[in-house]
């Protein structure tokens, strides 16, 4: 990563970090312009949340990992602001729990996702798929529609963080079990995902990874009574409680 001259003891550190590798992310032809803005977005929520992992976010987490365990073939799908923030932490990930990751682009030009790809290999990723393209979400008319045949297409659980709407329902009208991390959760996204994680990107992953690697070893019924006993309607009740009523610290 490119030089970046903030001290750690600065009060907005981790932000400031996070908007230097999105940055950064544009300027290697992994992140569009529309990625800074989406970025804002999610940074202004995570504010209000006081940066920092709630309970219900937590519990969201910890399911999401089990489902992940449970699946048949999980994907983890991943957009240029996904592959700027964290790369290493995705690869890790998909090892841990046996997935498959995918470039997904709305902005989606052959460059762009090379450059992804090739990303995600200097991380240690072995494959990287998306670039075939030979299959399509049905009802979505734009890029993101287009996914691999034995990637998305087949999976039954997908991991999209950072989702669109439109993607996330039509997804869900494929019967494809869809975990989604939205800072905000009154979004279509959060709203059509199985299990919501309403929590920063860069802090999800890396707990994930975390919780794969105690979980990996429990037995089907355990991971299956871990994921029942999530409640997606009050993990997004708390989180929309937290921001709405969140004590502010400057």
């Amino acid at each position: 990563m490119s030089e970046f001259e903030v001290p750690e003891s600065h009060p907005r550190y981790q932000s400031l970090l996070t908007r230097h590798r999105i940055e950064e992310g544009i300027e290697r032809g992994l992140t569009s312009p529309q990625g800074l803005i989406a970025q804002g977005r999610g940074e202004a929520f995570d504010y209000l949340l006081g940066e920092e992992t709630i309970p219900s976010a937590a519990e969201a987490t910890r399911a999401a990992t089990a489902q992940l365990l449970l699946a048949d073939h999980a994907v983890l799908s991943v957009n240029g602001n996904v592959a700027a923030l964290v790369p290493g932490e995705m690869v890790e990930l998909a090892e841990a729990v046996g997935a498959d990751l995918e470039v997904n682009l709305f902005n989606r030009t052959e460059a762009r996702m090379a450059a992804i790809a090739d990303h995600l290999r200097d991380h240690g990723a072995s494959e990287v798929k998306g670039l075939t393209a030979d299959a399509r979400i049905p009802g979505l008319d734009h890029e993101r529609a287009k996914v691999d045949a034995d990637g998305i297409y087949d999976a039954d659980v997908v991991f999209v963080p950072l989702e669109d709407g439109d993607r996330a329902a039509a997804l869900s009208a494929m019967g494809k079990t869809e975990i989604v991390v939205d800072l905000n959760p009154l979004t279509r996204s959060a709203e059509a995902a199985a299990i919501p994680i309403v929590d920063n990107l860069v802090r999800v992953v890396p707990a994930m990874v975390d919780h794969a690697a105690v979980l990996r070893d429990r037995s089907t019924d355990e991971l299956e009574r871990i994921v029942a006993d999530f409640d997606a309607d009050e993990a997004r009740t708390a989180a929309e409680r937290r921001i709405r009523g969140g004590d502010l610290q400057g």
